[in-house]
């Protein structure tokens, strides 16, 4: 394959094509719109719809585990009062996720090939070539 697990990680991590490895997953001075291919390598990016509903679940559970979990052990555990725990709840329950968008699309993509690698177009063969391990 010419894109491995690992280069597809990276890419992942760092809001990469994971094909291409370009930062072209989103369009140009716009925070929340994802562009639908690929502009250096033409992948695909926006599959179907409910696509990315995966993304939404990372990110939901990111917030949730990594700010929201947290915020309330130290409530609990009497560090942080009443008032400035439901604070910092609700204006992480607005703002982790916000701040977590673009990450959470491209972990989405980053999972998904990473256990379908071979949909990536740089890791497809060419129709009627022969495998040289056969």
């Amino acid at each position: 394959m010419k894109v491995t697990q690992g280069q597809i990680i990276t890419r992942g991590l760092t809001n990469c094509c994971p094909n291409c490895g370009g930062r072209t997953l989103f369009k140009a001075g716009a925070y929340f719109e994802l562009n639908k291919d690929c502009p250096e390598c033409g992948l695909k990016i926006v599959k179907d719809d409910g696509f990315f509903l995966g993304a939404m679940s990372l990110n939901y559970g990111v917030t949730l585990v990594g700010f929201l979990t947290p915020v309330g052990i130290l409530w609990y555990k009497g560090v942080l009062g009443n008032t400035t725990a439901i604070v910092l709840a609700l204006a992480g329950s607005f703002f982790v996720p916000v701040l977590l968008y673009r990450a959470s699309r491209s972990w989405q993509l980053m999972l998904y090939y990473f256990f379908l690698p071979q949909h990536l177009l740089a890791n497809r063969r060419e129709l009627g070539t022969e495998d040289e391990n056969v």
